[in-house]
């Protein structure tokens, strides 16, 4: 039955997109669980996230979140997460300008809707509806400018490089995203694998996620999740490297 199961799991990512343009990232997080009443909950989470095939700090995040079971199959969560961006560097090859790495805040809002099933074979389904509205405020940047482009080649020194201070406006975004999940749920288990695809909607999917991993039920209290992401980046454009993601990702959460 197992081994049926895992096929199950491998299949769904049989189908995944390959494409050239490619890194590799880590992901770290961590989340604590307080039960309220026997419907309530609320939590708080910290995250952290490298790209660059692991070299480069993309992000450190913090966010708390409370959620409700208003029926057996149905629950609603809410939440606040703030985002500390390492963004990435920018080249304009028609202006010939560069825009260098630099960091940022965002402030991001979610609400979610989740229905899930356990059929008696210990299959578990879920799918999760989520509204998420990210706010990036105004911030400061540099740009510098060569005067002899495009012939001009970076040789390590500033020289002829022209600076200009930027500043980037306020930008606000509505996402829907949607989740469908597929778990291998037995009662007292140590290990519950899963496999999930989430599609990030705004006027058309720009984003999809595929992972695959395990929940491990370390004690009552503690417990692991280990998990692959693949990202597939979707209507990108050109000017912009954003690259699709191999992600391996460690999330540790305590209850109580």
């Amino acid at each position: 039955m197992r081994a049926a199961i895992f096929a199950v799991l491998m299949g769904t990512f049989t189908t995944l997109p390959v494409k050239a343009q490619s890194e590799g990232g880590l992901l770290l997080g961590a989340e604590v669980e307080k039960k309220l009443t026997r419907k309530m909950s609320v939590g708080a989470e910290a995250g952290f996230r490298t790209r660059n095939d692991f070299k480069t700090v993309d992000r450190w995040s913090g966010g708390v979140a409370l959620d409700y079971k208003i029926t057996k199959w149905l629950k609603a969560d809410a939440g606040y997460t703030l985002l500390y961006d390492n963004n990435r560097e920018k080249i304009n090859t028609e202006n010939g300008w560069w825009r260098p790495s630099y960091w940022g805040t965002r402030h991001r809002f979610n609400a979610s809707l989740t229905v899930d099933h356990k059929f008696s074979n210990n299959i578990h389904v879920s799918l999760r509806e989520r509204w998420q509205y990210t706010y990036r405020p105004e911030n400061d940047t540099e740009r510098y400018y060569f005067s002899d482009y495009p012939s001009a080649k970076w040789t390590g020194s500033m020289d002829g490089w022209t600076p200009e201070d930027k500043v980037r406006k306020s930008k606000s975004k509505n996402q829907l995203r949607s989740r469908l999940q597929l778990e291998y749920d037995k009662k007292g288990a140590q290990f519950k694998p899963y496999a999930s695809m989430e599609l990030y909607n705004s006027l058309g999917i720009e984003k999809v996620r595929y992972t695959l991993g395990t929940d491990i039920k370390l004690s009552k209290q503690h417990s692991l999740d280990v998990y692959y992401r693949f990202q597939d980046q979707r209507h990108v454009d050109e000017s912009d490297y954003d690259p699709d993601m191999h992600y391996l990702g460690v999330s540790y959460k305590f209850k109580f």
